[in-house]
């Protein structure tokens, strides 16, 4: 585990209320219940970027629409369409600059990556997952972006989430992880190309219910 991990042995059972930390693989970390104390403020300012920037259900290179609806925020947004996967500063539909990323999304990704043991983490750009009960994201890398030694900040809202988390090979062994909403996934160095995703939740849950994930990048 990173040195000094939220500044003590996150299993140390003198210091009740330390975060937990779970290790995925080197330089990976699922900060159990991290945001937890955040999270009527942070879906208060997932509405606001929504209302200027809709959801979405891109298109992948292949022309396949998407089953997670999708948008961002940051100085630069994740695209993907039948021209590839790319980073812009400009939303599609409306032409305009995506909208600034809110203050508690910032404060939130730069303290769960220094817990991480990242330090100096300045993401550009925030992609706003929201995942209904058939909606899934496949096994992929995150490697459109062009700082590879930034992290990777994921946050769950909402239902809970099985995590995919394979390795530096497509075919590598998965795992699945639970994730619970308040959750945070942090990895960068040796696990920073990992293969991840999303896997549908097992239970039952009002059709209505969704998901959202935060998805924290240095893009540029």
């Amino acid at each position: 585990m990173t040195l000094d991990l939220f500044g003590n042995d996150a299993t140390d059972d003198t210091a009740p209320n330390a975060p937990k930390a779970d290790e995925l693989g080197p330089g990976a970390f699922v900060l159990r219940g991290f945001a937890c104390s955040r999270l009527t403020t942070l879906q208060a300012d997932i509405d606001g970027v929504i209302a200027q920037a809709p959801l979405r259900h891109w298109l992948t290179p292949g022309g396949k629409r998407m089953s997670v609806a999708m948008t961002n925020c940051g100085e630069v947004g994740w695209i993907s369409d039948k021209m590839g996967y790319r980073y812009g500063t400009h939303d599609p539909l409306s032409k305009q600059p995506w909208p600034s990323m809110p203050a508690s999304f910032v404060d939130l990704a730069r303290e769960a990556s220094e817990a991480a043991g990242y330090r100096d983490f300045s993401p550009d750009a925030c992609l706003i997952n929201r995942y209904t009960l058939d909606a899934r994201l496949t096994l992929h890398q995150d490697r459109d972006e062009r700082e590879l030694g930034a992290p990777i900040v994921s946050v769950l809202l909402g239902l809970p989430a099985v995590f995919l988390w394979g390795g530096l090979q497509r075919g590598d062994r998965t795992r699945r992880v639970r994730l619970e909403p308040g959750d945070v996934v942090v990895w960068g160095g040796p696990s920073r190309l990992v293969y991840h995703g999303i896997a549908s939740v097992e239970g039952s849950f009002d059709a209505q219910a969704v998901r959202y994930n935060l998805t924290f990048r240095q893009a540029r």
